[in-house]
């Protein structure tokens, strides 16, 4: 359970994320917003990297190097389009849909990726997306 503190504070963290680009793109284009905090993110992951002693360009072409590239290229699109979203609609709706990617990948990793299923697992989706209908209702 070493993952739980890193969850916490990754929850903690970008639930200021929506508050905080809504706030943003009044005036600045959700574009440009998403170009300067994803700048902050690969300048955050490239110091964490020469920190570490980590290699960049020992995994560019790992086997599993396509998986990382098509989750770039997913992460890519779904935060423009998030952005976008909270530029032109309200945290309380939009944030709620997209959080409905709790639910979505949650049920990949049970399909696709073999996950254990449980009654508490499915109960757990089931109320998750129930919560994001009742909460991205005007």
């Amino acid at each position: 359970m070493r993952y739980l503190p890193w969850a916490i504070l990754a929850l903690l963290a970008y639930s200021l994320v929506a508050p905080l680009m809504k706030v943003a793109t009044r005036e600045i284009p959700s574009d440009v917003a998403a170009f300067y905090a994803n700048l902050m993110l690969v300048g955050a992951a490239l110091g964490v990297i020469l920190v570490s002693g980590q290699s960049v360009t020992t995994y560019a072409t790992h086997d599993l190097a396509p998986a990382m590239y098509a989750a770039g290229a997913c992460l890519a699109v779904g935060i423009l389009a998030y952005y976008r979203a909270l530029a032109l609609g309200p945290v309380s709706v939009v944030a709620p849909v997209f959080g409905t990617f709790l639910v979505v990948s949650s049920l990949v990793g049970i399909a696709v990726l073999n996950e254990s299923l449980s009654l508490r697992k499915v109960l757990g989706i089931a109320l998750a997306a129930v919560a994001v209908w009742l909460t991205a209702g005007e």
